[in-house]
């Protein structure tokens, strides 16, 4: 298709309908490449995949396009939307409207739409097709470790036996943490690292499919928000990351003022292959650093993105070569 073709079709009542997940139609694919750029006066309530020959995408995209993809990327991104379109579909228009929005909008609707994704089909399907498996006993230590020197104040992830799951005693034991340095200006600096084998590699699993009413997840994430804690610190927050930082573990510290990162780390967003959405910020945080394009292209896929990549995208402000940080 065209983009003056999906400017005639969102130009009509039933080409607008048609153009919906809900309608059978989970993305639309248009030729970028030396094309005019007519005039959109409505999004589709889909994926819209721009194609493009060349390497370098065109100088001016439009609006109505959330992702950019060279063809054989393109058919990676639509065979993902094609598994879940539902939370494609949410995840693109969620990133459409936090563009044009602040952080504390952008995270109360990324909040309900998660909450929504919790309890669809999707998800559910994703829950299923889980293995059962008894949760590890916890250690007696605590989630979250707190050293203060001096005007720092260093926070660190601590639960190595599980990659530092984010689970709800970890988003406890970070929130105390912050509201530490929320409520004390004589700490200047604020470290957040992660102990063991990695930063951390995202949501406790274990955890998932725990939550049985969408309000009340919705207003509990909002009341309990490591993201925005972070945000309002940002100035004085660096994040060192190492091995695998998967969903939240890249969600968080992309809220951070500083990322640096080991030559080790990576970074997966895989929240749609489950039927979700980003939810600990990241459609915030992720969006401020890499732009909507390329935070849709990571979510709808999970690629695997390296430290350099991330680097050259501004998803991390440096890379720390050596063995610690």
């Amino acid at each position: 298709m065209t983009l003056v073709e999906l400017a005639a079709r969102l130009g009509s009542t039933e080409g607008y309908e048609s153009l919906s997940t809900a309608a059978g139609t989970p993305w639309v694919a248009v030729r970028l490449d030396g094309q005019p750029s007519p005039s959109f006066h409505a999004q589709p309530n889909c994926p819209v995949v721009g194609i493009v020959e060349s390497n370098e995408p065109p100088q001016e995209v439009p609006e109505v396009v959330d992702v950019v993809a060279a063809p054989e990327e393109a058919a990676t991104v639509a065979g993902a939307i094609d598994r879940h379109p539902v939370a494609a579909s949410v995840l693109v228009r969620l990133l459409r409207h936090n563009t044009r929005v602040g952080a504390p909008d952008s995270a109360f609707a990324e909040s309900l739409a998660y909450s929504t994704l919790q309890h669809g089909a999707e998800f559910r399907a994703w829950l299923a097709s889980r293995e059962s498996r008894s949760p590890r006993p916890e250690p007696a230590a605590p989630a979250v470790l707190i050293e203060r020197r001096d005007d720092a104040l260093r926070i660190t992830l601590n639960r190595p036996h599980k990659r530092n799951a984010y689970s709800a005693s970890l988003r406890d034991g970070l929130c105390e943490a912050l509201e530490l340095a929320m409520v004390d200006d004589s700490v200047r600096h604020v470290v957040l690292d992660g102990a063991g084998a990695c930063f951390s590699a995202g949501g406790d699993l274990d955890e998932f499919g725990e939550a049985t009413d969408a309000g009340v997840a919705h207003v509990s994430r909002m009341a309990r928000n490591a993201g925005a804690l972070i945000d309002c610190l940002r100035d004085r927050v660096e994040a060192r990351l190492h091995g695998a930082c998967i969903g939240a573990g890249i969600e968080l510290p992309a809220f951070a003022g500083r990322v640096v990162a080991r030559e080790n780390a990576f970074f997966q967003l895989p929240e749609v292959g489950m039927g979700l959405i980003p939810g600990a910020g990241g459609t915030t945080s992720i969006l401020r650093r890499i732009g909507r394009r390329r935070l849709a292209y990571m979510a709808l896929t999970g690629a695997r993105i390296d430290v350099r990549s991330a680097l050259d995208w501004g998803l991390i402000d440096a890379v720390e070569e050596g063995p610690g940080l």
